[in-house]
Parts: structure tokens; sequence; C-alpha cells
């Protein structure tokens, strides 16, 4: 299989959704997918989204989530909270580049692209992430508010996803099994 790079970004709801639909697709069809989170709080399991609870049950997906066990801001109050992330962001990253040596047919770096535009990552390290990988593996990047047309340059598929309205605005808080 020739694998190639797809992006969802933008401001609207979906972006991990369409990325896990592909995930759910793919594990139906026999082919393997590991999943890599960037900018989680580690602290709650039980907080993990119900997609990947379900994905897990089969035996060719697996999952590895990083961030420190704080909630990500893109104003850190302290120059420790922000260090924090940028070494989850990095460890994540580091994963990352390991995996496409494993036996994975889709990899997916959830919330890559907010790792970017947050600082926590360079762009020259994503852009030699999707040079350098293997032209076997399906990549798929999510995550991000701003356009990266560097990053966008080298790939296949792209989908903005835009919000048109969303109940957060209206003061409703993300609700289990549908938001998360």
């Amino acid at each position: 299989m020739e694998g190639l790079v797809q992006i969802y970004w933008g401001n609207g709801k979906g972006k991990t959704t369409a990325a896990l639909g592909t995930a759910l697709r793919a594990c139906g069809a026999g082919l393997s997918v590991h999943l890599v989170q960037f900018m989680k709080n580690t602290s709650n399991p039980e907080a993990f989204s119900g997609e990947i609870k379900a994905l897990e049950k089969f035996p060719n997906f697996s999952s590895k989530i990083f961030g420190p066990r704080i909630w990500f801001t893109p104003n850190p109050k302290t120059q420790e909270e922000k260090a924090q992330h940028i070494k989850k962001a990095n460890e994540a990253l580091s994963h990352l580049k390991s995996s496409l040596n494993e036996n994975y047919d889709i990899i997916i770096a959830d919330e890559i692209l907010y790792a970017l535009q947050f600082s926590l990552l360079a762009e020259k390290d994503i852009i030699d992430l999707i040079k350098n990988r293997p032209k076997n593996k399906e990549l798929i990047l999510t995550g991000s508010h701003m356009p990266f047309p560097n990053i966008f340059d080298l790939a296949d598929l792209i989908t903005e996803v835009r919000k048109q309205k969303h109940p957060y605005d209206e003061g409703i808080k993300a609700r289990k099994g549908i938001e998360f």
C-alpha cells in the first residue's frame, strides 16, 4: 500500500473524530493503526475519549498518550509549566518517529499541529517527519486553527474543519459520549 499524508485542521469540532473514523475503517479492514496523542492531560484516564476506548477493542489498534498531568493553556502560568509541555511534545515526537519503523499501516499524530501552533514543536521537525517517513505508511496529522503552508504543501489530503456554530459558545460544556 502506498501511504499518503492526510491533514485535518481548522476551528471546528471533528478533526480527531475524522482521523479516528479512518482508524475504525482501517482496523475493520485488517490494517494496523497506531495513535500518538500530543498535549493531553494524563491525570485522568476516565476522561479519554470514547472512540479510543472503542478502538482499543481491536487487536490491530494501539495508542500512546503524551502530556503532563496538567491541561495545556496557550499562556502558561509559569516557565516550568511551558517547559513540561515542550518536554512531553518532544517525547511524543520521538515516539512518533520510532513508530514509523514499526509494523503499523497507519499512524495518527493527533493534535501535533496544535503543538506546532503553540510553539511546543518546530515546523522543521514536522516537515522532516513527513519527508522521511517510509512511503508505505499512511500518516494522519490533526489539530490547529492555523494553516501551515509549508507543511500543507507536502500533504496529499487536507480537510479544513470549519465551525459554523458550537454549543460551547452558548456555555454548554463538552458531554461524555458526544464530544469526548
